[in-house]
């Protein structure tokens, strides 16, 4: 059975990011585990728009009465979540900026978490509708530590995967690499520790 595999790069950089280079390296060990299929989304060449009034009308208007107006304001949101319901897996490179997730993966994030559609709200509060994805989330810092007090980006990606419904979610961070020359290798180490090569 083929594995659908979103991959998602939020790094600003192309050359020398740590992010997608660890993405590289858990693409490579889930494509020795088995058949995948690769969807990637780069988010420094395709920044989806920002929510605005049109935006907000339209997804709180029931789909059958949505004009084509309103459609259309939902079109890029339709198609990103198509792609993200579509994968098994969501592999997410995600460097820290200012302490937080860069602009762009905001702004995806924005664009899928939508009621009736990735989530739900019941009388016990909100609940996920995407359940069974697994998610890998690759951090990069120059001196932020991971899961520290001032990480706002780890903590925050997290959340919103398992706001949609998806909580098996497993973190491998290149972080303070300014002042740990060796964190993007070490990050590499433990991803070819934890991500076999076959199931058998």
């Amino acid at each position: 059975m083929t594995t659908n595999i979103l991959r998602i790069d939020a790094s600003a950089r192309h050359e020398g990011s740590i992010t997608r280079a660890l993405s590289d390296v858990v693409i490579e060990r889930l494509t020795a585990q088995g058949p995948v299929r690769v969807d990637t989304l780069d988010l420094a060449k395709d920044v989806p728009p920002a929510v605005d009034d049109a935006w907000i009308g339209a997804n709180i208007t029931a789909p059958e009465e949505r004009t084509d107006a309103q459609k259309q304001a939902l079109a890029t949101s339709d198609a990103l979540v198509a792609r993200l319901k579509a994968a098994d897996v969501i592999v997410i490179g995600a460097p820290i900026y200012n302490f937080s997730i860069p602009a762009p993966l905001k702004a995806w994030i924005d664009q899928i978490a939508r009621a009736r559609v990735t989530f739900r709200y019941t009388e016990n509060g909100p609940v996920g509708m995407l359940e069974g994805k697994r998610a890998y989330l690759l951090i990069g810092s120059g001196g932020v530590p991971v899961d520290s007090p001032v990480d706002f980006a780890t903590p925050y990606l997290r959340h919103a995967l398992g706001f949609v419904g998806v909580h098996d979610v497993t973190v491998f961070a290149g972080d303070r690499t300014m002042q740990r020359p060796e964190a993007r290798e070490a990050a590499i180490a433990e991803i070819q520790r934890s991500m076999p090569r076959a199931t058998s």
